[in-house]
């Protein structure tokens, strides 16, 4: 094989569904090179027939073990081509991994200001016309509170660069303020946004090397991870039917914006749901960049709702800067995640039976996905939203 082929994949068993990418790298002609921290006998029969060899280190939060993995690739197969973990945890490693070997296909360390922080994005989405809630970096409680006295409360603090609802916070008052002030983590740079009342829209896309999408979908969520969080609540979103124009246009504009390239990416924006200081109700405005694919189950959602492979888009954009994968008939495919305790009306069997035909997945989380996603999850697939609707009703209606 040329250098071109040879392929490394970061953590390749994490998310378990992302033996998937390695599979269709594989069927494409690719070597896949996979490093990881679990032992070789724990890794999926699937994962173990789609990787070329697997070189397990202590730690991969040990940068000097995964260099020498990469090293060792090199020694053995010679050049890399790629190396990619598609986890928006590893990003910055795949970056300085990149820079090392002087692998030019990616994101660089130059890039991290402006893909990994939310204020470096602002200038971005910005430069593209489109609207990003105004913001401080938090400091003080004087310049905090100068900043609240133009935006008014509440508003939320959050990492700069964090991933998911992680010590994000909605402060309602001056007391909150002082609390959060004195309790933060002081290691974290937090970032303060104006509060935003909106459902969150996603432009989900594989994006070849001239910078165009080979494909696109996106997702509806129509209630915050932060709340859903914070209450225990259930969790709810959806890949829709067809994707808005509107969010299509913002992410293809986005896309140029940041210059992505060779990238499966997924965008996030706030469909303002009144009228508010961004903007009118329906507006479409920024929120972040993820410049990797939708995490969890959503890669198989977006399959299940356009009938379609994106795995296998995504390898035939590594392999060939194509796709030829075809899309069949289009559909909502709604995530539901409830959670131990709550006196549901239809249990876990009988909600798995009302809707048999429309199911296609059902499993209980993990600790680690149970605190944003709930302990037991569905996926299934409707024609219309009525349809979908009337499913999350019966899904997480309670007794008293």
């Amino acid at each position: 094989m040329r250098f071109m082929d040879n392929f490394v994949f970061i953590s390749p068993n994490f998310p378990t569904n992302y033996w998937k990418f390695c599979r269709e790298l594989k069927n494409n002609g690719l070597r896949v090179l996979g490093i990881g921290d679990s032992p070789y006998d724990a890794l999926s029969p699937e994962l173990r027939m789609s990787l070329h060899e697997y070189y397990k280190v202590s730690s991969l939060e040990n940068y000097d073990e995964v260099y020498r993995a990469v090293a060792f690739f090199i020694h053995k197969y010679g050049r890399i081509a790629w190396i990619e973990s598609n986890n928006e945890y590893w990003l910055e490693q795949d970056a300085h991994l990149r820079e090392d070997f002087h692998i030019t296909s990616g994101w660089q360390v130059s890039d991290l200001k402006r893909i990994k922080f939310k204020s470096g994005m602002k200038e971005y989405y910005q430069a593209a016309g489109i609207r990003t809630a105004r913001y401080h970096i938090v400091d003080d409680y004087e310049s905090c509170r100068k900043f609240i006295a133009q935006v008014g409360y509440p508003v939320i603090v959050k990492p700069d660069n964090g991933v998911g609802a992680s010590h994000t916070h909605k402060l309602s008052n001056d007391g909150e303020l002082w609390a959060f002030l004195n309790g933060r983590d002081r290691d974290i740079r937090f970032i303060m946004e104006e509060f935003v009342t909106a459902e969150a829209d996603s432009y989900d896309a594989v994006i070849d090397s001239n910078g165009q999408p080979i494909f696109e979908t996106g997702s509806v969520t129509p209630t915050s991870i932060m709340d859903i969080v914070n209450n225990a609540d259930n969790a709810f979103y959806y890949i829709v039917k067809d994707l808005a124009e509107d969010v299509r246009a913002a992410g293809r504009a986005a896309v140029r914006s940041f210059g992505v390239k060779s990238r499966f990416v997924h965008f996030e924006f706030f469909r303002l749901t009144k009228d508010q200081a961004m903007g009118r109700k329906g507006d479409v405005v920024a929120l972040e960049v993820n410049m990797r694919p939708c995490g969890g189950f959503s890669p198989d959602m977006m399959n299940f709702a356009n009938n379609t492979d994106v795995y296998k888009i995504w390898a035939d954009m590594i392999a060939f800067n194509r796709s030829t994968k075809p899309q069949g008939q289009h559909a909502y495919c709604a995530f539901i995640g409830r959670r131990d305790g709550k006196p549901y009306l239809l249990s876990d069997g009988e909600l798995a039976k009302k809707y048999a035909a429309q199911m296609r997945m059902m499993e209980r989380l993990p600790e680690a996905l149970s605190v944003g996603m709930g302990n037991q999850m569905y996926v299934a697939v409707f024609p219309t939203e009525e349809e979908m609707n009337a499913f999350y009703a019966d899904a997480v209606r309670c007794g008293e």
